[in-house]
């Protein structure tokens, strides 16, 4: 449950990330940023986003093939199948 709870508060965090980096694309266009401020913080939005995505998958693939004991096939904690997913984006 521990865990979970870990793993559910990182998801939060990134997701709460993205939420800030979303609001300063909305002041950089209401302020009539350059084009240049507005894609950059955009591609902060989409990385945060994904970040949260597969932090998301992550933590489900591991309880899907956690053991009666609580670990991961392979060992793997949701951290690892996190960056394995990364590494497929």
């Amino acid at each position: 449950m521990a865990h979970e709870a870990e793993a559910q508060r990182k998801i939060l965090n990134r997701l709460r990330r993205a939420r800030g980096q979303l609001d300063a694309v909305v002041r950089v266009v209401e302020e009539g940023g350059s084009c240049r401020d507005v894609v950059t913080q955009l591609s902060a939005v989409s990385s945060a986003l994904d970040r949260a995505g597969f932090a998301i998958i992550a933590s489900a693939m591991k309880d899907c093939v956690a053991d009666g004991d609580g670990n991961a096939h392979d060992g793997m904690t949701a951290d690892e199948l996190e960056k394995l997913f990364l590494t497929l984006a």
